[in-house]
């Protein structure tokens, strides 16, 4: 398959449509982890509010050119991880990019947003930002050790980095999911979701209640209107990388938000039941049980 202009409008069309269901959920679910803390909870149309308002700002405070640039970085690379995967198999039109790379450069986009986001968040002037930015790298690192074993088991398994084949070859029923086929490689990667999405037990970054860091006190205006932009779009796109390789991709766009949904409320439902870790035992936590079941993953293929 080659590059052709026309399949720009569907590319905006697929992010159009994935911010927009990345802001109704991530509403949604906050919502819901208000109502299990017998709180009312944000509208559901709150997030485009806060949109509009930081979008209409303008800031005067000048820092150094990274710190511009850190935004940029993170919603490029949620940006650029959606349209270089799939959204819905077996369409022309919402095939994306996904033909110009493969699994390799999908995992690159997952890790250059964030390490943006850390060389932005450092050059912010925040006395504390240094601990963020130690403690997201050191979460993250953690957190991919068991995700590359997952992928590599996956690619040994069907033999090939092409997103779009490993969906084809989960087509014809659900046994046929590497959900089935390789339930180990499944169990690690989802371990490692938990971490990546950085809800409870494992929003150490942020730290709620603890100390007053991150890129909601660091950045304001229009950069934070970027990073709230790439906060509805990067975990749908993160979310569709899952559902691709571990559950068999979406044929269509009902199929598509039904799987995203469901696989989001397995960090909601994590995120709502358990306390947060501290620094050491989140890391700790992932080299004990995600990476032991990410190598026995690889062995057993």
């Amino acid at each position: 398959m080659e590059f052709t202009w026309s399949k720009i409008p569907y590319a905006l069309l697929t992010l159009f449509i994935v911010v927009n269901f990345g802001l109704l959920q991530t509403a949604l679910i906050a919502k819901i982890a208000a109502r299990v803390g017998r709180r009312h909870g944000i509208p559901i149309w709150q997030n485009y509010i806060d949109l509009i308002k930081n979008y209409s700002l303008r800031s005067h405070i000048s820092h150094g050119v990274m710190y511009y640039l850190g935004p940029v970085f993170r919603l490029s690379g949620g940006v650029g991880l959606l349209l270089f995967v799939p959204s819905i198999y077996g369409s022309t039109m919402f095939s994306n990019l996904s033909f110009a790379g493969d699994l390799i450069l999908a995992l690159y986009f997952i890790f250059f947003g964030t390490l943006g986001m850390a060389l932005g968040a450092a050059e912010s002037g925040h006395p504390y930002s240094a601990i963020g930015v130690s403690r997201g790298l050191a979460q993250v690192t953690a957190a991919e050790l068991p995700m590359a074993m997952a992928v590599f088991s996956v690619a040994l398994q069907y033999h090939t980095l092409s997103v779009t084949d490993i969906v084809a070859a989960q087509q014809g029923g659900f046994q046929h999911w590497t959900l089935f086929t390789n339930p180990l490689a499944v169990a690690a990667a989802m371990l490692s979701f938990l971490g990546s999405m950085m809800r409870p037990p494992f929003d150490v970054v942020l730290a709620p209640q603890e100390i007053p860091i991150g890129p909601p006190t660091e950045y304001h205006s229009s950069y934070l209107a970027l990073l709230q932009t790439n906060r509805a779009i990067f975990p749908i796109a993160k979310i569709v990388i899952y559902m691709n390789l571990f559950f068999g991709g979406a044929t269509s766009w009902p199929v598509f938000f039904l799987k995203v949904f469901l696989i989001y409320m397995v960090s909601v439902l994590v995120g709502v039941v358990f306390p947060r870790f501290r620094v050491e035992q989140s890391i700790r936590w992932f080299l004990t049980w995600a990476v032991p079941i990410g190598i026995l993953s690889i062995l057993v293929v």
